[in-house]
């Protein structure tokens, strides 16, 4: 009941000086509302962007050649040494890698630069074609928005059939990927049925995902394939606990496929699909900590404009404060009440903050591709800082109206 009563003449302090409170309170509101928006809008962003990366496909790694494997050569000059992973050893894979409920696909690049033609509308130069198997689709992040997926006798039977992007639905099929659906299209003049149109998967810093064709591996290889073509091998695990074990089963594999000694080191190297994921978190690491001090900075201005006004209010409450100490009060109920006061400010100021930080968080979200999240952390986070901020600002002008001398007080005009 103490607490109660140190709160509503709290409150009535603040209705009593309402425009120096409201100012006050506005400066931390801006301060939680940096803190708790811009962490909300990273972590709504990166949960989204893990979540993806679960439901398409991350528990999963890729086996390629060791791009960056150099030695030097007798006479002192550096020379690449990795070879790469050709067709045979990439279906021997496939074969015979065999861990749980693991998946395999081996996929081919074909060319960035090929047109593909529907009746008189055609694409520009500049669609990429891409041979995968029947497992690919399992193992990517594209999912199909209309059709089929390859069965496994098209794949190895060097069937005319076509899979198409996003944009090339856009553009030969307006916009409708059901239209497209046993359509004969011609890319580079060589025909293709349609069977399956993939949903939108957007931009990478490679380009556009949605600007592609995915042909069967084997017509790949006839109308794309040469002697040291390269092939790479894509593995998805059933379950992400299993994922290292999985790793360390196809690293041997793929050694004694690519008959490499004992003594000798990989020529190739895993790549896991959520290490970009990793890689951001590490580099929004800087970000939070670099938003947490923005606003501490701003918190500490408001701590030092809550304190002015904490003081003057001591000043100008003085003959009050007499009459109570007057009247029974102690030291503690004085310090009680005028740390209360300073608290309630920063804790309303803080509330809005974290309300508006909400809102600030997710709908700046949206706009990068994240979902809508409630951040319990940060809204912990701040309401500690403005707790923090209430005592330590609160308590110098606490401590001098509690010591204050009570005749003399009385005096004070």
């Amino acid at each position: 009941m103490h607490y109660l009563e140190n709160i509503k003449l709290a409150l009535g302090s603040i209705k009593a000086n309402l425009l120096r409170s409201l100012l006050t309170m506005l400066i931390i509101t801006v301060g939680i509302t940096c803190l708790v928006g811009i962490l909300t809008a990273i972590d709504a962003i990166l949960f989204s962007m893990s979540d993806n990366f679960n439901r398409l496909g991350a528990n999963s790694f890729n086996i390629r050649p060791l791009s960056e494997s150099l030695r030097r050569s007798d006479r002192g000059r550096r020379q690449k040494v990795t070879d790469p992973i050709l067709f045979d050893q990439a279906m021997d894979f496939k074969n015979v890698y065999n861990y749980g409920g693991s998946r395999v696909s081996v996929e081919s690049f074909c060319t960035s630069s090929a047109t593909v033609k529907f009746k008189d509308k055609k694409s520009n130069p500049t669609v990429r074609v891409v041979g995968i198997d029947e497992n690919y689709l399992n193992t990517s992040a594209f999912e199909l928005g209309a059709g089929r997926n390859f069965t496994a006798n098209e794949i190895f039977s060097t069937s005319n059939k076509a899979i198409i992007g996003n944009d090339l639905v856009k553009l030969l099929f307006d916009e409708k990927p059901e239209k497209a659906i046993g359509k004969s299209i011609n890319i580079n003049s060589n025909h293709y049925v349609v069977i399956g149109a993939l949903k939108s998967k957007g931009a990478s810093s490679g380009g556009s995902n949605d600007r592609r064709v995915l042909i069967p591996l084997f017509n790949s290889k006839v109308l794309y394939g040469y002697a040291d073509k390269p092939y790479n091998v894509t593995v998805a695990v059933s379950q992400p606990n299993e994922l290292e074990d999985a790793i360390n089963h196809a690293i041997g594999v793929m050694r004694n496929i690519r008959k490499l000694k004992v003594s000798e080191e990989n020529d190739f190297e895993i790549r896991k699909s959520d290490g970009i994921l990793n890689q951001l978190k590490d580099m929004t690491t800087s970000l939070r900590m670099g938003t947490v001090l923005i606003a501490m900075l701003t918190l500490f201005g408001a701590s030092i404009g809550l304190m002015n006004i904490m003081l003057v209010s001591v000043t100008e409450r003085t003959r009050e404060i007499g009459i109570y100490k007057a009247l029974g009060a102690t030291r503690k109920s004085i310090l009680a009440q005028f740390l209360s006061e300073a608290v309630v400010i920063c804790q309303i100021g803080g509330i809005v903050g974290i309300l508006l930080g909400i809102l600030v968080g997710n709908i700046v979200t949206p706009l990068l591709g994240g979902t809508f999240l409630v951040p319990w952390g940060w809204m912990i986070l701040g309401f500690t800082l403005c707790m923090i901020v209430g005592i330590v600002s609160g308590f110098y002008p606490a401590m001098k109206a509690s010591r204050l001398d009570p005749i003399e007080a009385l005096r004070y005009e």
